[in-house]
């Protein structure tokens, strides 16, 4: 875990168990246009905080000092032109809600408001492309429960991501 101290905007995800993110990964490679798809399929705590920020390394080691946190998969949601699975945990919503206060100076509007935790497994396409997607994953679908990992960071390059640090739950 080394230091950010870079310019320019930094993302804050939450890390899934491996098992987990092949999965999520296998569909978004299936569904999103291949010309769009540059990142990993993955679930944004914070959009935009400042990267050349020093003490956000050291507040992410503070948070990652915690067991693995299990979420559920609770439903397809489809948004217009995108398709993506919601996550739902009160462990989860209790823990952003405390890393709000410790970034509270540098959060932008976006990552003010409650956490909606999910994972895109498809955007940018035309809505019947979307609708038809949402029904064929719905079809037969049954909550089920991932678990979250850890944390990392990525320094956001108008497009594609480049990874910046990981910070592992450490129990």
């Amino acid at each position: 875990m080394g230091q950010i101290l870079q310019t320019g905007t930094l993302i804050i995800t939450l890390d899934m168990a491996p098992g987990d993110q092949a999965f999520f990964d296998a569909l978004r490679k299936k569904h999103f246009p291949a010309h769009a798809n540059y990142l990993d399929a993955h679930i944004t705590l914070f959009h935009k905080l400042p990267a050349n920020e020093g003490s956000i390394p050291g507040i992410l080691t503070k948070f990652a000092d915690r067991k693995a946190i299990t979420l559920e998969v609770d439903k397809v949601h489809l948004m217009g032109i995108c398709v993506a699975y919601t996550l739902v945990a009160d462990e989860l919503k209790k823990l952003h809600e405390e890393m709000q206060v410790a970034f509270a100076p540098w959060l932008i509007k976006q990552d003010q408001q409650g956490l909606r935790a999910h994972i895109t497994v498809q955007n940018k396409v035309t809505t019947f492309k979307a609708q038809q997607l949402h029904q064929e994953l719905n079809e037969g679908f049954t909550p089920f429960k991932i678990e979250a990992t850890g944390f990392s960071t990525w320094k956001y390059l108008k497009g594609p991501w480049k990874l910046l640090d990981k910070y592992p739950f450490l129990l």
